[in-house]
């Protein structure tokens, strides 16, 4: 490194880790009387010391910060606008700072030796403690520190001292200045399912005419609008207040309000007096999804009941119909008590709006509430939320735990549309050598795609909670994996109070293959990372948390594989998961076929990708329909422990004793030859049938996705049609440019190496089907043209595979290789036990397939974990982990 460019290296506050000293700088020069430097730098610049005496100069960083920010028009500030160049030459040439830049202008030909001048410059800058940069550490004497601080918002979120980021909202949205916080409150008996009468009201709707408004929001920005700019505290000048003013102490009229964090009330109408009428906001930028609801009511009266019905709900089908509660909030409750959020309601109907306008039709929800005190201030929800701000909450205490912050580096994977934060939390344990880090597999999850599904929230806390814990099975699972954790997806969407949409005004989870990074830069950032990822190392599974509006339970939506190496095993996983979480997870909800409605999902572009345990996690907004739990409602601790039993279930997936994996693939084998003998005998065919049944197409025998929380793409907004054009045509001009001419010998070596791998694939291939064949009794033949119809699927997605495996053929799914070659060096074992797990098939002779597992039976399989024994481990040595930060 020259010395002349050692100047610039301190202004810009990127010293190298070399140590430097007075002596270390020019070891070739005998400077001993510093003073006779001090000295000649004030004979030679009279005026530069009077400066520095009467000046007192800012940080170089903040300085130059603050001038390139108001150069580019992004600091609005009272000193002008843009500088004027001229001016700005003379204020730098007269500054002592630009002597420091490495000129010394006009005065440059009195110091004609350069090694004379860096002496100067140097000393000059030790000396002189208005230049001290605050990104310089020093020590108590004044010495250079050889450490730089951290960079600031470069890679770190935020300081723990640091405040949180405010919440940006687009300018149309009017927000209240009070915090809206909540307690996690745990039920203390079950809450079970509201029980039909049949003598439900059906209140007839009013609407304005006989009615009158109480509550309504002015400009709420709809379909043919688009989203233009953002900022803390959403629309500037004064916040207008929209309930109605009370005319005394005896006016019992309720006081609504919804402009906080995931509120979406657009209007309530008073028909009665203690009866309103209640009308949603759709997501912005749209005229549909409304399903998620969440409001504030003040002024409450007790022990009278009170009926509320929302009136332009649009899902046909819903939870409320098997007897879903609504959920209530009160603050004294929860001031005094110490009870959080509870299912209230009762008279619950859900039904189809009588008044037809000729466009889309609405549905009504109705339920009557008795509040537990006069003048208090309650909250109704369609589940418990979960804003942008707990989350922020939440990780900063991560960041400010001295022992998580070490294997939880949390990180900015991009900003969204509105210019919130969306966080990447990489997960592991320093590794002992490269070689173990390079041999982690990753496993990649998500969660608030879809903004007004909370419950994919709390089970993502639940999972943080267990993995960043000090339990041995979290350690053992820090070791053996790199865990990409995107907790929210779509913080903008969350923020506003949507249920589908982001501001862009479409469903992210159909976007997932879209080229527009500007217009979807969640979702475009999410995918670049996972291919990035996936580039360094394999991805075992990927899983994206979700909400489910019209089916209890909680359950997986995955995707066949086509490649009988690996028939099945993408279910694997579910049906070890229904074990460990018998009362929650229901295995026979899962399904597995890919449709092409989906193709833009996550699930579906990760497993084209090459992830073959691709998944999307449904968790009802409702409750359990198994076991212990039957009839109840899920709470925000059973949804944690869904989170835990995630880890639980990996550690059993992964297990180097195959003996669990294997027993899974035998019920499975089993199961599918049920039902196909059911399929066979709904079609009224001959069950008795022979031949290879492993052969058939398992999307044939399987429901669609259909009954999903699913929206159709309704393609790109109008402003995005010519973008996305564009970028096509280019990039379809770029594949054809690159594209380079094969000569004829190229042609006939290609065409040789082909001809030679289907000869080694035929040969390879006979004899595992031959010996497959030969372990079933009976063997049905069922659609013997899928293999057929699935070739061209099953061509493309063998060279992802092959990538994927580093193009070591057999080792996809083999996770004992990877787990035994990191832990080779623990020779304890831990030992868990775990009640029950049956692999009998005795019970499933009969022809009712749609059991699932027994609920309160749980599984019989050894808990040996595999080399895991934390009490001897030895302190391990920290490497530079370069795979903690991958990315960004």
């Amino acid at each position: 490194m020259p010395p002349s460019l050692i100047p610039q290296l301190l202004l810009c506050n990127q010293l190298p880790s070399w140590k430097l000293s007075r002596q270390g700088l020019w070891p070739d020069a005998d400077v001993t009387d510093w003073s006779s430097v001090y000295q000649y730098r004030s004979n030679m610049f009279p005026a530069l010391e009077t400066e520095l005496k009467q000046e007192t100069l800012p940080d170089p960083y903040e300085d130059f910060m603050y001038r390139h920010l108001q150069y580019y028009g992004y600091f609005k500030a009272q000193r002008g606008s843009l500088p004027n160049s001229a001016t700005q030459q003379h204020v730098w040439k007269n500054n002592p700072r630009f002597v420091l830049s490495g000129s010394f202008g006009e005065r440059d030909d009195l110091i004609p030796d350069p090694l004379q001048k860096e002496k100067l410059l140097y000393s000059f800058m030790l000396s002189s403690p208005l230049l001290k940069s605050r990104q310089l550490l020093h020590d108590e004497f004044g010495e250079v520190n050889t450490r730089l601080r951290e960079p600031r918002d470069l890679f770190a979120f935020f300081s723990g001292s640091g405040p949180l980021q405010a919440p940006r909202w687009p300018i149309e949205c009017e927000v209240i200045k009070e915090n809206i916080h909540h307690i996690e409150g745990v039920p203390p008996e079950p809450e079970y399912f509201y029980q039909p009468t049949g003598n439900e009201k059906v209140p007839e709707i009013v609407g304005e005419e006989k009615g009158t408004v109480v509550y309504q929001l002015d400009s709420v920005p709809t379909e043919g609008s688009y989203f233009s700019s953002s900022r803390v505290g959403g629309k500037r000048g004064i916040i207008k207040e929209l309930a109605v003013t009370l005319q005394g102490p005896e006016d019992n009229t309720l006081l609504f309000e919804s402009r906080f964090e995931s509120g979406n009330l657009q209007k309530a109408i008073r028909v009665d007096t203690y009866e309103y009428e209640l009308t949603l906001r759709t997501d912005l930028y749209t005229n549909k999804h409304t399903q998620w609801f969440y409001f504030r009511v003040q002024n409450t009266r007790k022990d009278v009941t009170y009926r509320f019905t929302i009136v332009n709900l649009l899902k046909p089908k819903s939870l409320y119909t098997l007897g879903m509660k609504p959920l209530m909030y009160s603050q004294l409750d929860a001031s005094t008590h110490n009870i959080g959020w509870r299912r209230e309601g009762n008279e619950i109907k859900y039904y189809k709006n009588n008044m037809d306008d000729g466009q889309q039709p609405f549905y009504c929800l109705t339920w009557t509430v008795q509040f537990p005190h006069d003048q208090d201030t309650c909250f109704f929800a369609h589940f418990y939320p979960y804003t942008y701000t707990d989350l922020q909450c939440y990780l900063l205490s991560v960041a400010n735990n001295p022992i998580q912050s070490q294997f939880c580096k949390l990180r900015t994977l991009c900003r969204s549309l509105a210019g919130n934060t969306v966080y990447l939390l990489t997960i592991t344990n320093p590794s002992r050598t490269p070689q173990e880090a390079a041999a982690k597999k990753a496993v990649v999850l998500s969660a608030r795609v879809h903004p007004g599904e909370s419950n994919g929230s709390w089970i993502m806390k639940g999972f943080l909670d267990f993995i960043l814990s000090n339990s041995p099975d979290a350690e053992l699972l820090r070791d053996i994996f790199v865990f990409k954790v995107i907790p929210m997806l779509n913080p903008d969407g969350v923020i506003v109070g949507n249920y589908r949409c982001s501001l862009a005004g479409r469903d992210l989870n159909r976007h997932y293959k879209t080229i527009l990074k500007e217009s979807f830069p969640c979702i475009w950032h999410t995918r670049n990372m996972i291919k990035r990822l996936l580039e360094e190392r394999e991805v075992l599974l990927y899983c994206d948390f979700h909400g489910h509006s019209r089916k209890n339970n909680i359950f997986l939506y995955g995707c066949n594989n086509n490649d009988h190496k690996y028939w099945l095993h993408e279910r694997v996983f579910p049906l070890m998961l229904s074990k460990n979480a018998p009362d929650k997870f229901s295995f026979h909800s899962c399904n597995f076929k890919v449709q092409k409605c989906k193709e833009g999902t996550g699930r579906v572009v990760m497993w084209r990708m090459g992830i073959l345990n691709s998944y999307t996690m449904e968790s009802t907004f409702g409750g359990s329909t198994l076991g212990n739990k039957k009839d109840t409602h899920f709470t925000t601790e059973d949804l944690k422990s869904l989170g835990y039993h995630v880890c639980d279930t990996l550690l059993d997936f992964c297990d180097p004793d195959r003996t669990k994996f294997t027993q899974c693939l035998e019920e499975l084998k089993e199961l599918l030859q049920q039902e196909i003998h059911k399929k066979f005998y709904e079609l009224g065919q001959d069950m008795d049938l022979e031949g290879s049944w492993n052969d058939i197409s398992l999307s044939d025998i399987e429901s669609s996705t259909s009954g999903s929380d699913s929206s159709l793409s309704d393609g790109l907004p109008v402003h995005l049609l010519n973008i996305a054009d564009e970028l096509n045509k280019k990039k379809m001009h770029k594949k054809k440019k690159q594209k380079p001419l094969q000569t004829r010998k190229q042609r006939n070596e290609q065409y040789q190496r082909n001809n030679l791998i289907r000869e080694l694939k035929s040969t390879e291939d006979t004899p595992e089907r031959a010996g497959f064949a030969s372990t079933l009794q009976k063997q049905p033949t069922f659609f013997k043209t899928s293999e057929n119809t699935s070739s061209l699927t099953i061509k493309n997605e063998k060279p992802r595979m092959n990538e994927l495996n580093g193009k070591d053929k057999g080792t996809s799914l083999d996770s004992s290789k990877t787990t035994t070659l990191i832990l080779t060096k623990n020779k304890e074992t831990m030992q868990r036990e775990k009640p029950g797990f049956i692999v009998s098939c005795s019970s499933k002779n009969s022809t009712n397939t749609s059991q699932d597992p027994a609920a309160d039976v749980k599984p019989n399989w050894s808990r040996s974990r595999f080399l895991g024994a934390k009490k001897g481990r030895s302190t391990m040595t920290v490497y530079p982990s370069l795979h903690i930060y991958t990315y960004p």
